[in-house]
């Protein structure tokens, strides 16, 4: 028979949410421009130009598959690692720790948009499901194969 459930009230699950989900209704935001910045030097503002890597940085988020998922709070958030992404190829190599930790966030690497759960929804059509290398799965390479009954070899030694 066993215990009898405790009163809905008092049921406790281990594995509950500890804070609940907040369902948001979904914008999808049109990439900005890198802005006309002025930044103070020297006690004059002097207008900042922003380096030719970042741009072609910046170029890359907006046509990465990711940017069709971005709404206005990530490309503000995405504008001001461009800024720490302009300091690094300044020549401020103690950007480069808070850069990572920003991109990541985006999921600039495969490892990144591994953590992320992201996946390319073309490669599994493109490539017939054989994986990225081209090589036929493996139940299609192995699938007839059967054991042997009996385990031993002809020598008498085990197969």
């Amino acid at each position: 028979m066993g215990p009898a459930p405790k009163p809905e009230g008092r049921k406790a699950r281990r594995n509950k949410d500890a804070i609940p989900q907040t369902v948001l209704r979904w914008e999808r935001a049109e990439a900005p421009e890198l802005p006309d910045v002025e930044v103070e030097k020297d006690g004059q503002l002097v207008e900042f130009v922003w380096p030719a890597r970042t741009r072609v940085w910046w170029q890359m988020w907006i046509d990465s598959p990711q940017a069709e998922h971005f709404g206005s709070s990530d490309w503000q958030y995405l504008l001001d690692t461009a800024l720490i992404h302009a300091r690094l190829w300044r020549g401020d190599l103690t950007a480069a720790g808070e850069l990572r930790l920003r991109v990541a966030a985006f999921g600039a690497t495969p490892a990144d948009r591994a953590r992320l759960r992201m996946v390319f929804a073309e490669a599994d059509g493109a490539d017939q499901g054989r994986g990225s290398s081209g090589v036929p799965p493996a139940r299609e390479l192995y699938g007839n194969l059967r054991p042997i009954n009996g385990g031993k070899s002809a020598e008498g030694g085990s197969a």
